[in-house]
């Protein structure tokens, strides 16, 4: 595909924005830019901003937005994210989502979409309940979607599956509120843009990413001027 496309993707825990952020890296030949994944290449490649943010994460401390954002603009001025990129797990908060519109003003870029991928609770519990992942080897299966040959055995490795502590229903819950209760403020901002898609995650994985690409170009796609 040739079409520029700079995407931000929410939703919650379980809605899908992981596997659909891998496939548009791929369909466009973009980076998948992941928080956590970005904060620790930052820190691994002893960045300015990566070392500043060590410091916070040494101490058990919330990263600041001034260093959060400067982690993104580091990861945004690297040569493969010039073509474009989608964002997964960023920005988190109206503070960052400002700070990140200025950056990119900065930068002559903008944002084709800000996707927000839906699902009901129930969906989502399911999604998330039913994981499981090997103590050994980490790989990861669902007992509905994705199920092991061998029910508590790893194909992989033979090691023993387990439920994640942060996949017991207790905990899926506390993280959905959390969610909903941050996020909300977010959607309005992109809302009030003109730039949020919502797009409805119980579909097929194959819907899902044709909606998604679908709302991108809606926003205009292309070029910056």
């Amino acid at each position: 595909m040739e079409q520029e496309v700079r995407l931000v993707l929410l939703g919650a825990p379980g809605a899908g924005k992981g596997t659909q952020a891998r496939r548009l890296s791929e369909g466009f030949s973009i980076p998948d830019i992941a928080t956590g994944d970005m904060f620790r290449a930052a820190v691994g490649q002893r960045t300015p901003m990566g070392l500043a943010a060590k410091r916070f994460m040494d101490r058990g401390e919330l990263v600041p937005d001034d260093v959060t954002i400067g982690i993104v603009e580091e990861r945004m001025s690297q040569p493969d994210a010039v073509a474009g990129f989608v964002l997964d797990g960023f920005p988190r908060t109206v503070a960052q989502a400002t700070a990140f519109d200025a950056m990119l003003a900065k930068m002559n870029r903008r944002l084709n979409a800000v996707i927000e991928i839906t699902a009901a609770r129930e969906v989502l519990l399911a999604r998330l309940t039913q994981r499981r992942t090997c103590a050994n080897c980490q790989a990861s299966y669902h007992l509905i979607s994705a199920p092991p040959k061998t029910p508590g055995v790893c194909d992989r490795c033979g090691g023993t599956l387990a439920q994640r502590d942060d996949d017991s229903e207790k905990t899926v819950l506390r993280r959905l509120a959390v969610y909903e209760v941050q996020t909300a403020p977010l959607l309005s901002y992109y809302g009030a843009a003109g730039l949020l898609k919502t797009i409805d995650g119980a579909r097929s994985i194959d819907e899902v990413y044709d909606a998604i690409v679908a709302a991108a170009a809606m926003q205009g796609g292309g070029r910056a001027a």
